[in-house]
């Protein structure tokens, strides 16, 4: 789809006047890509993906003991107000930033769409546990960026909001996968 959305993206992470058109395929992504990364701390402070890394920077999935309540005000679930989210210790001051960034941005409204952060379960469709499980994970917006929409052609997940996660080093599912842009993630 030839969108002025995916052009004024396309325009932001660098790729105009050449390959502004409006496309979002494998140049955009790959630029895309390169963008946010350019954007996380050197070094990224967070583990890479897989079971080993993740297991050993966060601990055993569902471990009480790692989780703190994070006090949070302009963030609302169902439209009722959040006070605290449960998240991993190690992840709490970068997610506390994320959140003041969010409130202070243009794109505070995302505030308004929390959908989550820790929840004890495997992965949807898989028998390895999710990373909300551990609490480094968190959604934001589930109704208009669901886990099989595409990002950008579908799913509405604003670049701005992904910038903020990237800038404290979290991957968007979205612009790292192509889906879930609802889904950020404290991994490299």
């Amino acid at each position: 789809m030839n969108s002025p959305r995916i052009k004024a993206i396309q325009q932001r992470i660098g790729m105009c006047p050449d390959d502004c058109d409006g496309f979002f395929g494998t140049r955009s992504i790959a630029a895309c890509q390169a963008y946010l990364h350019s954007l996380m701390p050197t070094p990224n402070p967070w583990p890479d993906q897989s079971q080993a890394s993740l297991r050993s920077f966060y601990g055993q999935p569902g471990d009480e003991d790692q989780l703190v309540n994070l006090k949070v005000s302009d963030v609302l679930y169902g439209g009722e107000p959040v006070k605290t989210i449960r998240c991993h210790g190690k992840v709490a001051a970068s997610l506390g930033r994320i959140i003041g960034a969010l409130a202070a941005s243009p794109s505070a409204w995302v505030l308004s769409r929390y959908d989550g952060c820790f929840n004890f379960r495997n992965m949807r469709g898989g028998s390895l546990p999710s990373l909300h499980s551990t609490g480094a994970a968190i959604d934001f917006c589930s109704a208009t960026n669901g886990n099989s929409d595409h990002w950008p052609d579908v799913a509405e997940m604003p670049l701005a909001v992904i910038e903020i996660f990237a800038r404290e080093g979290w991957l968007s599912a979205g612009a790292s996968w192509g889906r879930d842009a609802m889904h950020f993630q404290a991994t490299r």
